[in-house]
């Protein structure tokens, strides 16, 4: 028997794949302008009752203030002098200067000076009450006047070379011109002179030209032709007796007024002194009188 093979027909399926395109929407992003904020009066911020402070004050912005604010609290508990900014006022550099050992009174700065210093002591008084005011610690003020009293030496030492120097010029000239009678002639000048003026007076005192009075060479030779005109006097002999009768005093006081000398010349170098000389005669003379 013949086997009959059914083949069964499947039919062909045909798969349809549907290939579905998903389209993502395109985002557009728009790009958003944000408005300026507005500038705030950082004064305006401030609680009316805190608005008088003196340290606020000076702060315009919020920012100054929040880094002034953040500064102080990092140097809270540290020993440590917290440098003032540009906002302080002079009550906060005073506090400063304290903090560094500036004195409160004046009395309490010293100077550590040579005994011979040539600073005054009311110059000293009167820097010690600046320097208060500008918040000097001691070792400064010391220090200034060290430099300040150096300067002056310095001044002093250049002014005796120069009067040195002046000196021996009038020396030399006047050599020059008393030739041999040099030596007798200043002895008498410097001895009427002295007795005259003193000697603190005559070599301490300068002269525009750099010279002590008592080396100028005008009033050398004033008290020198005084000396010979009273060659007789005692105070120009150097002698130790200075009495003088009331014919020498006359006589004396009429030399010292003759006519076109220094005594009756108000611009004569020796003028006043010749006017002191005579005046000092005439009360000599009037006390020998009442004696």
């Amino acid at each position: 028997m013949d086997q009959t093979t059914e083949q069964t027909a499947q039919p062909d399926v045909t798969q349809t794949t549907t290939t579905l395109t998903t389209e993502q929407p395109t985002e557009t992003t728009a790009a958003l302008t944000t408005p300026e904020a507005p500038t705030v009066d950082f004064q305006s911020l401030i609680p009316e009752e805190y608005r008088e402070e003196k340290s606020l004050q000076n702060f315009n912005k919020m920012d100054d203030f929040v880094k002034s604010y953040l500064h102080s609290q990092k140097l809270v508990g540290l020993d440590k002098i917290a440098v003032p900014n540009k906002h302080a006022t002079d009550e906060d550099w005073k506090e400063v200067y304290k903090k560094l050992g500036s004195p409160e009174t004046a009395d309490a700065y010293k100077y550590s000076l040579p005994e011979d210093h040539a600073i005054p002591e009311d110059t000293l008084k009167s820097f010690s009450e600046e320097a208060v005011k500008l918040g000097l610690l001691p070792n400064q003020a010391d220090g200034i006047m060290k430099y300040y009293n150096e300067v002056i030496n310095q001044g002093l030492n250049d002014q005796n070379i120069k009067a040195e120097e002046a000196r021996k010029i009038s020396e030399q000239e006047l050599r020059q011109e008393f030739g041999p009678t040099f030596d007798n002639k200043i002895t008498g000048a410097k001895n009427l002179a002295t007795a005259t003026l003193g000697a603190d007076f005559l070599n301490n005192t300068m002269l525009a030209d750099g010279s002590k009075l008592g080396d100028n060479i005008q009033i050398v030779k004033a008290f020198a032709n005084l000396s010979e005109k009273l060659s007789e006097d005692d105070i120009v002999k150097g002698d130790s007796t200075s009495y003088l009768t009331t014919n020498e005093i006359t006589k004396q006081i009429a030399a010292l007024q003759q006519k076109g000398s220094a005594y009756w010349d108000k611009k004569h170098p020796a003028h006043a002194i010749a006017v002191e000389e005579v005046a000092s005669l005439i009360r000599k003379k009037n006390n020998e009188e009442d004696a």
